[in-house]
């Protein structure tokens, strides 16, 4: 069933860019209304930019894959929470399944997290592992694997009638075919050149339809230089702070400045 796409937003805290003013690591916030509904992923940097934007601490969190720069404030966020002025729920913390063992190898088998003792990265997280998608506030989800280095290390997710969304990829037309067919906003990992690991503008052109590529917003470009080519180019490119409504045609939110340098 087609989500309603009043009030819907994207609000990136940082884009995978150098040379802004905001977090390098690329991590953004669905909201609705203005309020926040789920925080997707988390650098190191990026625990401190949403309490500094909403005032509190993300309730809500998923996570696409395991590098440092989409889970290195996760150590942080445990410590945030566990120390809170006043105790706050447990946050849900959607994982798709088979990066549950990363997670658990990466973050929280490593001992003596506290001084203290007594404590589990967990005991302060709702873990609530996903294969093909999950729900969230009576929403419906769907998850995705994505091309990021080795099979099922990378995930996507969407929203139906909301938006798509890559995490870092090579192209994989074939999930956005299936999972961006009623208008959603694509948001699509893509710097200038591609590597094994990321996409690039030629992989976009040459995988892409064009009425795909007209509903792609941009991120995960490298650095602020890369603004004017890319746009230069034809595409849409997400700059921190600045909210992207979702849904079908995908457009700046009101009163925010265009793209551009």
């Amino acid at each position: 069933m087609k989500e309603s796409t009043i009030g819907w937003s994207a609000h990136f805290l940082g884009v995978g860019a150098r040379g802004f003013a905001a977090p390098a690591s690329p991590a953004w916030v669905l909201e609705r209304g203005g309020a926040p509904i789920l925080l997707v992923d988390c650098g190191p940097d990026i625990p401190e930019a949403y309490e500094d934007r909403y005032g509190h601490l993300p309730t809500a969190l998923f996570l696409t894959h395991g590098h440092y720069d989409h889970i290195g404030g996760l150590e942080a966020l445990s410590f945030r929470l566990r120390f809170a002025d006043l105790p706050a729920p447990l946050c849900r913390l959607f994982v798709p399944a088979p990066l549950v063992p990363v997670l658990q190898r990466r973050v929280a088998d490593y001992p003596g997290t506290l001084a203290e003792g007594g404590a589990n990265f967990w005991d302060v997280f709702q873990l609530i592992p996903a294969s093909t998608g999950f729900w969230h506030q009576e929403l419906a989800f769907r998850v995705f694997p994505a091309r990021h280095h080795l099979p099922d290390s990378a995930f996507g997710f969407s929203l139906p009638g909301v938006f798509w969304y890559s995490g870092d990829t090579r192209p994989i037309p074939e999930q956005a075919i299936a999972h961006a067919s009623q208008g959603e906003v694509l948001m699509h990992d893509c710097r200038l050149d591609g590597n094994p690991s990321h996409s690039g503008v030629a992989d976009l052109e040459r995988e892409y339809p064009p009425c795909l590529r007209q509903r792609m917003w941009l991120y995960h470009y490298q650095e602020v230089g890369a603004v004017p080519r890319l746009e230069a180019l034809g595409f849409r490119v997400v700059h921190p702070g600045t909210p992207v409504v979702l849904g079908a045609g995908g457009r700046l939110a009101q009163g925010t400045p265009p793209t551009g340098t």
